[in-house]
């Protein structure tokens, strides 16, 4: 097959890779590069920066990794890299997840396996001391969390003199997140003659702020999604089914059993919700498993494992545990409640539909949550079907068709059924081979645990718009809720630290996010006094987000953390 891709011009072998990368690339059955890949590769090879921007899923990660394992393997053949000599690593990937530093790692792996490459990942949730060891022993690409890098710098445990090349991968995530002083620090103590890569789905100002920083001439690519010619369907299908809370665990069985996908992803708010719901799919018989920002990494990687198994095929998780991954299986992304903006919708759902995979996209919305699907249509200019939740007839109808289907590929496929022939032909003398069918076929469908009866789900009408009542704008944001209690669902908490020690909205947003499941999307309203700030977060989490921040430093120190006290009094 590497004689087949060398030969071939359109393949990898046309940006002049060495013969490891395109062997390791053949035996994993790559075969056309995809655009990112075509663009990138060639001008990094040449040592060149580069900007790229390049949605989720178009193949970002080959991109800069074998570029990455190829300067490598030539500046260990000059006997001009750290390879073999102190051990130091001659490039770093940063990452805004754990679970996305592991993914890059795994790939960095495949790729370079036949070149030797050593490659570690460094993420927080893992013993250090197993990365301590690894990093003495030495290293060619450390792959990492902004966090746990910086850790490893302040240890004097990661040493980046001998940096040839940097990659910031998923830039736009790790800001968001919070880790933009991490970065700034991180970048500090590079080499200057360094190659830089960043990519980006989107390219706010301080993304293009930050290239102007720290990046020289780079070459600038941005790859749009491909999107379907007219008549043809979309990648990812994307449905809604207007559902009524208490209905919700049945609705969404309901939905699995009719659409079964090979494996599922089930995004929830909370891990409150997170873990209820997984318990209920397992009582329902649903091989479900959790994730969440309280499971430690072990567990979460275990996990992980019996999905890409296929010992588990229903995940159910949360935004923050959910970010980076990759499944290979994945068929379907089932939002169990409306995200709460239509970013995060984008987000979810493109864990499917990757590498020209197709996906499907539902997603279980309440009645006053419909004009929220609403603004998503608008937002990502793509058409979510509202359909009625499927009934028992329908459920009947597809289980049937599902034995159907297994009945025929069991008489394709070339297995023994000759064995079951003395069976028929006993009968055969006794009763009409029509009835003896019959009768086979319903105990074939009663053996995969199809449910006899089952009640139907009631069938909900979205609910009307409210009128505006003299809402101005398309209603109140973070400073038109200034000087009033929360708003509903939501509670104030207290820090003890204002702009008498410089800190910012975007402080207080990157330690919460940093810290916790919350995503920036669910923050309230901020108020920053001299020395303290006031932050409105949802109620389900305030636990959570006060044990964290009283836990982690902000502008250099551990402020107090508390409930605001004069949250009800709507005056201070």
């Amino acid at each position: 097959m590497v004689e087949n891709m060398i030969d071939d011009g359109s393949g990898f072998a046309d940006l002049e890779l060495l013969p490891e990368l395109l062997k390791a690339l053949a035996d994993l059955g790559y075969e056309e590069p995809t655009p990112i890949q075509r663009e990138a590769i060639p001008p990094l090879l040449e040592g060149r920066d580069l900007l790229g921007q390049a949605a989720t899923g178009t193949g970002k990660t080959a991109a800069f990794a074998l570029p990455v394992l190829q300067r490598m393997h030539d500046l260990r053949t000059r006997g001009d890299g750290n390879g073999d000599g102190d051990g130091k690593p001659m490039a770093l990937v940063l990452l805004p997840t754990r679970e996305l530093a592991v993914q890059v790692s795994e790939a960095m792996h495949r790729y370079g396996r036949d070149l030797g490459a050593r490659v570690l990942p460094i993420y927080g949730g893992q013993p250090i001391g197993r990365q301590l060891r690894a990093l003495e022993r030495g290293v060619d690409v450390v792959v990492a969390t902004p966090g746990r890098a910086l850790d490893h710098i302040g240890r004097g445990t990661l040493a980046l003199d001998g940096l040839k090349m940097i990659v910031l991968d998923e830039a736009d995530e790790m800001l968001d997140m919070g880790f933009a002083e991490d970065i700034d620090a991180i970048l500090q103590d590079v080499p200057e003659e360094r190659q830089t890569v960043l990519f980006s789905a989107t390219m706010p100002p301080r993304i293009n702020g930050m290239a102007r920083s720290h990046l020289r001439d780079p070459v600038r690519i941005k790859i749009e999604r491909e999107r379907p010619a007219a008549g043809e369907a979309p990648l990812v299908r994307q449905s809604a089914y207007i559902v009524a809370r208490p209905h919700k665990p049945a609705a969404l069985g309901r939905v699995l059993d009719v659409e079964a996908p090979t494996a599922a992803i089930v995004f929830c708010r909370t891990r409150e919700e997170v873990d209820h719901l997984t318990e209920t799919m397992n009582g329902r018989g649903y091989r479900a498993e959790a994730l969440h920002g309280g499971m430690g990494q072990e567990q979460r990687d275990r996990v992980m494992g019996r999905l890409r198994a296929g010992t588990a095929d229903l995940l159910v998780a949360t935004d923050v545990a959910a970010r980076g991954l990759d499944i290979e299986q994945l068929t379907h992304v089932i939002n169990y409640d409306v995200p709460s903006a239509p970013e995060a919708y984008v987000h979810r759902i493109g864990r499917v539909g990757r590498a020209g995979r197709e996906g499907v996209a539902i997603t279980l919305a309440e009645p006053r949550e419909h004009r929220m699907l609403k603004t998503i249509e608008r937002v990502t200019r793509s058409r979510i079907t509202v359909e009625k939740v499927p009934t028992v007839a329908d459920l009947r109808a597809r289980r049937l068709e599902l034995t159907r289907s297994a009945l025929e590929e069991s008489m394709v496929e070339d297995v023994d059924l000759d064995r079951f022939r003395v069976v028929v032909e006993t009968l055969a003398g006794e009763f009409d081979l029509m009835d003896i069918a019959l009768a086979a076929v319903k105990l074939a469908h009663e053996s995969t645990g199809a449910a006899a009866d089952e009640e139907e789900i009631p069938e909900v009408a979205p609910r009307a718009p409210r009128p505006d009542r003299g809402r101005r704008d398309g209603g109140p944001g973070r400073e038109d809720r200034r000087g009033r209690g929360p708003a509903g669902g939501m509670t104030r908490i207290f820090v003890g630290a204002g702009r008498s020690v410089g800190v910012r909205p975007r402080d207080l947003v990157g330690a919460i996010t940093g810290e916790t499941r919350v995503s920036g999307r669910e923050i309230g309203a901020i108020e920053i006094a001299d020395r303290f700030s006031l932050v409105e977060i949802p109620e389900s989490a305030a636990h959570e987000v006060i044990n964290a921040l009283r836990k982690t430093t902000i502008k250099g120190k551990k402020p107090p953390v508390r409930r605001d006290r004069d949250e009800f009094s709507g005056h201070r």
